[in-house]
């Protein structure tokens, strides 16, 4: 099938609307249930390339939970501790497999901006996958392939409108791209540029010790990056995302944004949030949104009286700045990765409070001697790529 007609484009007024091949071959997507529309196939072909060159990186399965365009989060396939478990909503339905595993901690990173997500996923959908999935709110999945009972699963979700897209595995993109703005034709190369251990190799900081894990979490953090919508900043733990900062104008923008996001994950592991008691019944969203409010400084919304009642089975004490401040104190060992180079130590000074170590950036700041020192005043370990990666 060479083209596939959508229903509209970014918005209903926008037709017509379709995807093709302008060569003339056959589209590598192939729907299988649902009918995806124009941002559900922009998150589909973006979330595929960076889950797919992730995979080849790192050799371990990756997902990625996508929405408008820029990853909310990303993994690969390390299993998941008993406090993650809890802190998704991982229900007991049997052994987790490693892709299972991966889209789990990728929609953890930032379960609030997940919520209708599109799911990619580099290996073959499992059923212990697609009963995750069945069970969040989502759009849609791509993978390479699927299992019958993963298809049967997620085919019955939404009614049978779940969106279920299956992508050929060898396919590789002309090496011209080109797009319409304002009826005006761009043309550029496709961005083929590979990010491996190579790429980290020039740590340029007094501090050199960067372990396998924390090169890892680099390159998790920087393939993140390619597919992330600039100006941007991944925060990255044990493989997995845990704050992206997406399409902000300014730099420190980006790293408080994303900082503030990996803070919110970590505070959800603080004992009080783990021990909150939720009415029967809740929905997962609803979980979500009650954590989220409960953390943050808007916490009296879900903890006045005649409130707390909607939400919780006994009234929860209140999350305290002093006790915020310091278990935020105790995160640690966090990658932060950045799409151009940090203009100036701040940004290395707000991701220092969220319990960096290691930091992969382009350099090529005229003030790079300052970023330098701010990352050894913390005794930071950061490489300079030498390679920008920013994506429009």
């Amino acid at each position: 099938m060479n083209e596939l007609e959508l229903k509209y484009g970014c918005n209903p007024n926008q037709k017509p609307s379709r995807i093709f091949m302008k060569d003339g071959s056959d589209l590598p997507v192939t729907v299988l249930s649902g009918k995806p529309g124009y941002i559900n196939f922009l998150d589909a072909l973006n979330s595929w390339q960076l889950v797919r060159e992730l995979k080849e990186a790192t050799g371990l399965p990756a997902a990625a939970s996508f929405k408008h365009v820029s990853p909310a989060g990303a993994a690969v396939g390390k299993p998941l501790s008993d406090v993650e478990k809890q802190i998704y909503f991982v229900d007991d339905e049997g052994e987790l497999s490693p892709i299972a595993c991966a889209y789990i901690r990728a929609r953890g990173a930032d379960r609030m901006s997940s919520y209708g997500d599109w799911a990619a996923l580099s290996d073959t959908c499992d059923a212990r996958c697609a009963l995750y999935l069945k069970h969040e709110v989502s759009d849609g999945v791509i993978a390479p392939a699927y299992t019958d009972e993963a298809l049967e699963i997620l085919r019955s979700k939404k009614g049978g409108n779940y969106n279920v897209v299956q992508i050929d595995p060898s396919y590789e993109p002309a090496t011209i791209e080109t797009k319409d703005v304002f009826g005006v034709t761009f043309e550029q190369g496709h961005n083929f540029f590979k990010i491996d251990r190579e790429l980290i190799s020039n740590i340029v900081t007094e501090n050199k010790d960067v372990p396998e894990d924390a090169q890892i979490d680099m390159i998790v953090s920087l393939i993140t990056l390619k597919y992330t919508q600039s100006n941007s900043v991944c925060y990255v733990k044990d493989g997995q995302a845990i704050g992206v900062g997406a399409g902000q104008q300014s730099r420190v923008h980006c790293t408080r944004l994303a900082g503030n996001k990996a803070d919110t994950w970590w505070l959800r592991q603080h004992p009080k949030v783990l021990g909150l008691k939720f009415v029967e019944g809740i929905r997962r969203a609803n979980r979500d949104n009650a954590i989220d409010v409960y953390i943050s400084e808007e916490h009296d919304d879900v903890l006045a009286e005649g409130e707390w009642q909607k939400w919780f089975a006994e009234k929860p004490e209140v999350l305290t700045m002093d006790e915020k401040r310091d278990w935020i104190a105790k995160l640690d060992g966090v990658t932060v990765g950045s799409d151009a180079f940090f203009p100036f130590g701040d940004n290395v000074e707000r991701a220092h409070k969220s319990g960096v170590r290691y930091i992969a950036e382009p350099g090529g700041s005229i003030r790079d001697d300052n970023v330098i020192e701010t990352a050894d005043k913390y005794g930071i370990a950061m490489a300079f790529t030498g390679m920008r990666l920013f994506h429009h």
